[in-house]
């Protein structure tokens, strides 16, 4: 996918949204398991400015749409009912609102196109498939298990609790391996996160929307 001019434009109102969208469910997931933080913090909002990372959202327009964040909402575990259960829902609340939208987006992008309407507006075309496209790589990259993505904390309670000291090792150096990962498309000509994420990514926006 290009990033001519019309793109750009049409992009980014759909990143700030997705993302603003992601971080609020992490907030209102905290939020219903106990924790206020998030909400004491103004966190709890669809206001994108409280939630927008400015090198995050920059690196979406860099890797061509096919990874990016925000900031992280803060939780509190000693709030947590049961921490690993809840911190296991919240992590997961982000990325599964983004495939939410992107099913939603397919949905409407399927309607349109067998009612013969997507002609009309080539920009919702556009549009659409960029909803689809950016909802799903953004799922699917914060489910990596990286410190501190998303996927980290899913993967960290799923594991045994006598892995924990193991994952607190490899945590501390997790940060430096994602930085090289996202970097290694520069490094290399080729993104290592893309050759691992890519067919996963395409498969589940061909079955959303059907877009090949």
């Amino acid at each position: 996918m290009g990033l001519d001019l019309r793109t750009i434009i049409i992009a980014a109102p759909v990143i700030i949204f997705s993302l603003t969208v992601h971080e609020y469910f992490h907030a209102w997931t905290a939020y219903r398991c106990g924790d206020p933080t998030a909400r004491e913090m103004g966190r709890l909002t669809l206001n994108p400015l409280a939630h927008l990372d400015v090198f995050g959202t920059l690196m979406l327009f860099l890797s061509h749409f096919r990874f990016g964040w925000a900031k992280p909402v803060p939780v509190n575990p000693y709030n947590l009912k049961n921490l690993r259960r809840d911190d296991f829902w919240i992590s997961a609340a982000g990325p599964l609102s983004n495939l939410g939208l992107a099913l939603i987006s397919g949905t409407v992008f399927r309607i349109l196109n067998v009612l013969d309407l997507l002609r009309i507006n080539e920009g919702l075309i556009v549009m659409l498939q960029l909803m689809i496209f950016i909802n799903v790589s953004l799922a699917f990259f914060n489910l990596l298990p990286i410190y501190p993505l998303d996927g980290s904390h899913i993967f960290r309670n799923i594991l045994p609790e006598q892995y924990g000291p193991t994952l607190d090792r490899i945590e501390q150096v997790s940060p430096m391996i994602l930085i090289f990962l996202i970097l290694s498309g520069y490094f290399f000509g080729f993104s290592i996160i893309w050759l691992i994420l890519g067919p996963f990514i395409r498969a589940v926006v061909f079955l959303f929307s059907g877009i090949g």
